[in-house]
């Protein structure tokens, strides 16, 4: 196993600054997940790190060594891509080994490490298939495999699960994470889906225009974010954000809002129309739209119906407020707790 540190990195493409000046630690043992929408320069971290994409400048620090200019061959890591990035040809052992052969493993040992990773992942009964009769899920189990038999300090993980179909990628997020708590080594993962980052994660790093927006657990992410881009990235439905004359900006999670026919005694309340209604089983998400205003509640009660007059109330604790730059104003009392209540009252209209 092996932490991370980035230190004063910068990347750099004809000139085009990616990333300036980022520091950054992965912690040993951890399953962190870098997130962002695309061209975030979340993947060119995790290349850095490989080593197949270096740092204009800056170090990069893993297991206590400076790999800046190591070779990538000698740094201890195995990268799962994407598309599988598997042999066709080979057998699913074959596919395993060929690493191994090169290494000059002897036969006894190969086989054992095969039959410990196949085990790892369920799949040794496919040892003398070919990759192209098996389906997308079990390939990516298969790259995975191949990446374990190494036994490497560092799993690196670029958007390993895009071309699954929905299904497919729960139970393989699911299996990931198994892997992960077998292993308990490091993994580094990328990806732009925040409910893969949110599902999968120890430590999430919210990356955006090649910065660093907030880094901590799923938990910290969700109920404290630090602006309104993380507030509004994290979250399904996001996060509703309310502007004001006074620049300000309310915002509550969509679970948060309580729909009612009148109006509740909290710090928000607001008179609206449903305008959509979307019923997922246990929930039902709406579409409130409130003069030039608009919301979207989560809520497990599902017997409004589209037209509907109704009040959108949410609660003090459950509000949060941003300065006229999206910057998060904390606190939940004194002066940050009144310019709270004070923005409440502003928008509500009951």
């Amino acid at each position: 196993m092996a932490g991370i540190e980035f230190i004063d990195v910068c990347k750099s493409f004809d000139k085009h600054m990616v990333i300036e000046n980022l520091s950054l630690k992965i912690k040993d043992g951890k399953f962190t997940v870098l997130v962002g929408p695309s061209g975030c320069g979340k993947t060119t971290l995790l290349r850095m790190i490989a080593g197949i994409g270096p740092a204009t400048s800056g170090q990069i620090i893993m297991d206590n060594k400076d790999i800046t200019d190591v070779d990538p061959g000698k740094r201890d890591v195995a990268m799962v891509f994407q598309n599988y990035a598997i042999y066709p040809t080979m057998t699913v052992r074959e596919n395993i080994e060929f690493g191994l052969k090169n290494n000059k493993v002897p036969k006894e040992e190969r086989d054992r490490l095969i039959n410990e990773v196949m085990e790892a992942v369920n799949m040794k009964e496919y040892l003398d298939r070919k990759p192209g009769t098996l389906s997308g899920g079990q390939r990516q189990r298969i790259a995975l495999a191949r990446a374990m038999v190494k036994k490497p300090k560092v799993f690196l993980m670029d958007e390993p699960l895009s071309n699954l179909d929905a299904k497919l990628r729960v139970q393989m997020r699911v299996e990931l994470i198994e892997i992960h708590e077998k292993l308990k080594t490091t993994f580094v993962y990328v990806t732009h889906d925040q409910v893969e980052a949110m599902s999968m994660a120890d430590v999430i790093v919210l990356m955006d225009k090649g910065r660093i927006q907030q880094e901590g657990s799923p938990e910290e992410i969700y109920h404290d974010p630090n602006n309104v881009f993380i507030a509004q990235f994290i979250g399904s439905p996001p996060m509703n954000i309310l502007n004001t004359p006074k620049e300000d900006k309310l915002g509550f999670r969509p679970e948060k809002g309580i729909m009612s026919n009148t109006a509740m005694d909290l710090a928000f309340k607001r008179r609206g129309k449903v305008s959509t209604r979307e019923m997922l089983g246990s929930e039902t998400i709406y579409k409130v739209v409130m003069g030039e205003y608009s919301v979207m509640i989560k809520s497990q009660n599902d017997h409004f119906s589209i037209g509907d007059d109704v009040v959108v109330n949410a609660a003090a604790e459950d509000l949060y407020i941003f300065d006229a730059n999206g910057a998060r104003i904390r606190g939940k009392e004194g002066s940050a707790l009144k310019r709270l209540l004070a923005t409440a009252e502003e928008l509500s209209d009951v």
